[in-house]
């Protein structure tokens, strides 16, 4: 469906995350730009801890399930979930919360004291 979905003139690829981190490794990639969509967030640490240069994560919807809390409009958490953005904050990262461009931003930290809340 992403590479259905991708606008005329954009390049869409499915790759693993171990692919990605071994693409941003690989010299003859110079200062190539790309947007990458996670499925989770710990698909997102993976990545980053596997040496992809991440400075800033929109989060813009994580679905419910049994066992998340809902956040948000968009957002669900459980427990490994905020465990993962905790970590990722102390890594430095920084998160844009919003579903569309257009959407006000929403402060990350109000929604894990949501979630923990709610755990």
């Amino acid at each position: 469906m992403i590479m259905e979905a991708a606008p005329p003139g954009v390049k869409a690829h499915v790759v693993p995350i171990w692919k990605m981190c071994e693409v941003a490794k690989d010299p003859r990639f110079g200062d190539t730009k790309a947007m990458l969509l996670f499925e989770t967030p710990q698909d997102a640490l993976k990545a980053i801890k596997g040496g992809v240069d991440i400075k800033e994560i929109n989060l813009g919807s994580m679905a419910h399930s049994i066992g998340k809390v809902v956040c948000n409009k968009a957002v669900a958490m459980d427990q490994d979930d905020v465990d993962t953005i905790e970590e990722l904050i102390s890594m430095g990262i920084k998160f844009d919360v919003r579903k569309v461009p257009s959407d006000a931003p929403e402060d990350i930290q109000t929604l894990l004291n949501k979630a923990k809340a709610e755990l």
